[in-house]
């Protein structure tokens, strides 16, 4: 999927909503927990076929698969090709944060990009130009770096120095093969950084956590941080996904969506 397609599907649903996918069995409405053979699977499915039309992107965290190990990874691999068959515009990331020396990036980038049929995923990018330009060896996939994240801890060394090892990474990766289909977490908790980080890259699309739970101001992403092409995938999980814990969940989680997507539409006016 390209850029040009992401900013499509912005024009059309009036979103630049991204769905975070952070499936949790103690989080989950009881009866769905109870009844299902598959309560990974069928929270998410349902939760994406109520929302699908309000978001541009879906954000898988693996994580909550792997914690369930070979069952959970099947449950992984049965969503995502549920959701590519069945709403192939829907972005897809694998926020897997993967990283590593050249063999073994490829090997990463062949389990997200080939067998399963993920658009992007997250990187860490201590590592590197040789840990990082595997995932960007394919046509029409992305490599979304984490660059200057939400969390608490991103003061430890993102944040030292003047931002210099955030800044370096991303004016460095910017001189990489194939620097085009490179995408950048910026957290909405640091949204005072976007609109310097726009100088250093003013046509990247920005994965941006940490609006909602977390205490980050959309219109303040939005303000520093839009490029020509909006440029930004706002992600929103916990708000949306356990907006109710009841058998309402599907019906709560899309007016949760429907509040953010019509804030959007204004926004993009």
């Amino acid at each position: 999927m390209t850029q040009e397609q992401l900013f499509e599907q912005i024009t059309l649903k009036k979103s630049f909503l991204c769905l975070g996918l952070d499936p949790d069995l103690e989080k989950m409405p009881s009866h769905l927990v109870s009844s299902s053979e598959d309560p990974l699977f069928d929270f998410c499915k349902g939760i994406v076929d109520h929302v699908q039309h309000l978001c541009i992107a879906v954000k898988i965290n693996t994580a909550f698969f792997e914690a369930y190990g070979v069952a959970g990874y099947k449950s992984l691999e049965r969503l995502i090709k549920y959701i590519k068959s069945h709403y192939p515009d829907l972005f897809a990331i694998a926020d897997a944060k993967r990283g590593d020396i050249g063999n073994t990036s490829l090997r990463y980038a062949k389990a997200f990009y080939e067998a399963l049929p993920f658009d992007a995923i997250t990187i860490a990018p201590y590592m590197g130009k040789d840990s990082v330009e595997p995932f960007l060896s394919y046509k029409n996939k992305h490599a979304i770096l984490l660059a200057l994240t939400s969390n608490q801890g991103a003061t430890d060394f993102q944040l030292t120095n003047e931002g210099a090892l955030y800044k370096s990474v991303l004016s460095t990766s910017k001189t990489w093969k194939h620097a085009d289909r490179l995408m950048y977490v910026v957290g909405a908790t640091k949204a005072t950084h976007l609109q310097h980080i726009r100088t250093l890259i003013p046509d990247s699309f920005l994965l941006v956590p940490g609006v909602g739970a977390q205490g980050g101001s959309l219109e303040e992403v939005f303000n520093h941080g839009a490029n020509k092409q909006v440029g930004l995938l706002v992600n929103s999980s916990r708000g949306i996904l356990y907006a109710s814990g009841g058998e309402d969940y599907t019906e709560a989680a899309t007016q949760a969506a429907l509040v953010l997507q019509q804030q959007m539409e204004q926004l993009l006016r």
